[in-house]
């Protein structure tokens, strides 16, 4: 393996990983800047950050965790926040395993809780997760909304974005744009289209390529996680679980 993942507080942070992190998402995402980068990342409370055998950092996605009560129901919800990988690593999914393990973990911490993954998606590669770990997220190409699902949905995107959120859509549009991927990286090739995630992607969230976002949402329970997804999502489990040595 060529990579590995470290779990990071977000806060603990010092400038020279707050600076490599920069480098790397700039490179992918233009419309960006050191301070709106910065801006973003003091709304965070975790870090998952991918770094190579050399030590040198190659991406990482950044992490909220909320608690709430909606209709009636305890839930926390895991949003992800500006994430990449560097070209060169694409394809190695040391950082999705990892996010998945702490997924399970964080399921684990609070069994008695409904756990959400709440994301917004700025190209087709970050909305393929959704089939490629879950049976069942929103927005789906060929599945009915689910009414609690939709609902909370719809309620944390509005009380995070406000007017940008249109909820008709399901998508978020900033006046002007607060990163998107650099037209290199946003074209879309005629085997991608082909795939169903990447053609509904497309119809639902045209404007992608100037920052518009769609939302999304995922059950983060075993029971809805295909069977790869759940075996990484149960060791995270299992490793929560398991008692401290003495």
């Amino acid at each position: 393996m060529s990579l590995h993942c470290e779990l990071h507080a977000a806060a603990e942070l010092d400038a020279g990983l707050r600076a490599a992190m920069y480098a790397v998402f700039e490179r992918h995402y233009a419309a960006t800047t050191p301070e709106r980068f910065a801006a973003d990342l003091a709304g965070k409370d975790r870090v998952l950050l991918l770094r190579d055998a050399a030590g040198t950092v190659q991406g990482f996605s950044t992490l909220q965790l909320q608690q709430l009560e909606h209709q009636g129901v305890a839930c926390r919800v895991l949003y992800s926040g500006d994430t990449v990988v560097a070209r060169a690593h694409w394809g190695e999914q040391e950082l999705a395993f990892s996010w998945l393990r702490l997924a399970g973990a964080l399921q684990a911490e609070r069994p008695e809780l409904r756990h959400y993954w709440f994301l917004i998606s700025k190209g087709h590669r970050t909305y393929r997760y959704l089939p490629a770990f879950a049976r069942r997220f929103l927005p789906h190409w060929s599945q009915g909304a689910d009414g609690f699902e939709a609902g909370l949905l719809a309620r944390l995107a509005a009380e995070r974005f406000g007017a940008a959120y249109d909820p008709a859509a399901g998508v978020v549009r900033f006046a002007a744009s607060q990163g998107h991927l650099r037209a290199e990286l946003a074209e879309v090739d005629d085997r991608e289209r082909r795939l169903d995630a990447v053609r509904f992607f497309l119809e639902r969230n045209p404007g992608y390529a100037r920052g518009d976002e769609l939302c999304c949402l995922c059950a983060l329970e075993p029971a809805n996680l295909r069977p790869l997804a759940r075996r990484v999502f149960e060791r995270g489990m299992a490793a929560a679980e398991a008692p401290c040595p003495a």
